[in-house]
């Protein structure tokens, strides 16, 4: 799950990514809301701009059709 902004601004912007471990989920939900730091500095940058992700463990049935798995 992506969410960017937040307070009113909060939107969902991706809640469609699977991954086959949560290690690799983990990995990239980091990434994703460090790329404009680690808000070290959050006041210069817009809360809209600001970035959350975190997984969510769900079973996907391997006979599911069109959902790519990362």
């Amino acid at each position: 799950m992506v969410y960017l902004g937040t307070g009113d601004e909060r939107r969902l912007t991706s809640g469609d990514m699977y991954f086959y471990n949560i290690d690799e989920c983990n990995y990239f939900a980091k990434r994703v809301s460090q790329q404009y730091g680690n808000y070290f500095y959050k006041d210069l940058v817009d809360p809209k701009d600001r970035v959350t992700a975190y997984c969510l463990p769900k079973y996907i049935s391997k006979n599911k059709k069109g959902i790519n798995i990362y």
